[in-house]
């Protein structure tokens, strides 16, 4: 036989895992597509899909930056973070979001699922408890797992059930986010914070959709709270409000010199190029100077809460994220698609991001929604609430 003459089929536990995973997720639906693929919005519509809450994707004087720092460049550094280590300066984007944002140090890594791993991989064990909100990032999660560590999930933002845990099992680390990606609501973290000193526990809050928003500046909510003294440690996805694909994690000096030399992200993934580097960090000095861009995006988001709470909406956000509660995939699918039909695109999540029968249709608002737009997605919703053929939880 030759090889040549054979293309080589997948095993059959390969091909039976794949058909079953299509079978359950796909073909049972009425378009046949994932839950999460709707049509793509055209000119017109009202689009709040993007986590660009401050809409910087398309700023010039950012765009200007990156293309003179990619000719600028001429340095091959296409190389793991663990050999620049011993480099006398760090990254000024580094320097700068670590004194903005009140720590010690900054590293920054390729996203902020990698941020998240790099971090727990390099501060637990596996005898090490974590306590981890229910609906906390799933890179939260995943890092604890690969840590190896005892994970404990307490119930969302639920300071009692959380306490009792720490009473019956110990110190260990609190993870949280600060504002939860799928529904908006915001962490109690004046209360999570005592709970960390009373049980001497360490305090990991994911900020990814807060920095840049809140705060002094955009410093972020921990900042806004005046809680930076008494968070041990902040990651952040800089792919929300940064508009760009890279992380970071605000710790203490020696955990920072530690993370590329443990974390397995840090280790076996190139570094972020200098040319990225500049352009994070003028992204940073324009956050900082886009007050007038965050007030709006603050009135935007109040003014579409209250107005889909009069509806009927149970809507628990206080943030630019708001979550319709949807159920199961086949009455997700004909909310989508009624939303999508009317011009009005959001985000479906649905496992593994939710539970099982919980999905949610996701508002993400920007400060460059204007209030037209705003309403025209009242309507749209009044008329989905109306509809007998929909349902909302």
């Amino acid at each position: 036989m030759h090889l040549t003459q054979i293309k080589k089929a997948l095993p059959n536990f390969i091909e039976s895992r794949h058909d079953l995973f299509i079978d359950e997720n796909i073909n049972k639906n009425i378009d046949k597509k994932p839950v999460v693929c709707g049509s793509r919005p055209c000119s017109g519509d009202v689009v709040m899909q993007t986590n660009d809450y401050l809409s910087l994707n398309n700023n010039e004087e950012i765009t200007n930056v990156h293309i003179q720092a990619i000719r600028d460049n001429h340095e091959s550094l296409l190389m793991s973070g663990v050999y620049l280590l011993g480099a006398e300066d760090k990254p000024k984007f580094e320097t700068n979001l670590a004194k903005f944002t009140g720590f010690e140090s900054c590293v920054v890594s390729q996203s902020g699922w990698s941020a998240n791993i790099s971090l727990l991989q390099t501060i637990c064990e596996k005898e090490t408890n974590v306590y981890v909100d229910f609906f906390a990032h799933a890179s939260l999660w995943e890092g604890a797992r690969i840590a190896g560590a005892k994970v404990h999930p307490f119930m969302h933002n639920n300071v009692r059930h959380l306490k009792r845990l720490l009473k019956k099992n110990g110190p260990g680390v609190i993870l949280v986010d600060s504002i939860y990606s799928t529904v908006g609501t915001v962490a109690p973290l004046v209360d999570i914070v005592s709970l960390a000193y009373d049980y001497d526990c360490a305090l990991v809050v994911d900020e990814s959709h807060s920095l840049g928003t809140h705060g002094p500046n955009g410093a972020g909510l921990v900042a806004e709270l005046g809680l930076t003294d008494h968070v041990d440690f902040i990651t952040v996805s800089l792919a929300k409000t940064f508009a760009y694909r890279a992380g970071a994690i605000l710790s203490n000096a020696k955990t920072a010199y530690c993370i590329p030399i443990i974390a397995f992200p840090a280790i076996f993934s190139s570094a972020m190029l200098p040319y990225e580097m500049e352009r994070l960090n003028t992204t940073l000095e324009v956050i900082q100077q886009s007050e007038s861009r965050r007030i709006r995006l603050k009135k935007n988001a109040e003014y579409l809460i209250s107005n889909l709470r009069e509806i009927g909406f149970n809507i628990r956000s206080g943030t630019q994220i708001i979550g319709l509660e949807t159920g199961d995939d086949a009455n997700t699918l004909l909310i989508r698609n009624f939303l999508e039909n009317n011009g009005i695109f959001g985000s479906v999540f649905c496992p593994p991001a939710t539970p099982k029968g919980r999905n949610i249709m996701r508002f993400s608002l920007n400060a460059e929604h204007t209030t037209d737009e705003l309403n025209r997605v009242i309507k749209v919703c009044q008329k989905a609430w109306e509809h007998p053929d929909l349902q909302f939880f």
